[in-house]
């Protein structure tokens, strides 16, 4: 998880797409498992779009809690 809140915070917000690529990651499923649903339950990150948590286009942010654990914040 905490590999995650490490993405590249400059750019755009990363979608299921990017992080899968950054980690190399082929199953969607794992990435899910292991990586967003712990971090969104932490609060460390959170939907763009939280109206469509299914969206193709949804992409996720860090929250001020990830970012001080990040020490960007």
């Amino acid at each position: 998880m905490e590999k995650l809140l490490h993405l590249p915070a400059h750019r755009e917000p990363p979608g299921n797409e990017d992080i899968r690529e950054a980690f190399g990651l082929k199953s969607r499923r794992r990435l899910r498992e292991t990586y967003l649903a712990p971090a969104l339950s932490a609060g460390l990150i959170q939907y763009t779009l939280p109206e469509k948590p299914n969206s193709r286009l949804q992409k996720y942010r860090l929250t001020d809690s990830g970012r001080k654990m990040t020490g960007e914040g």
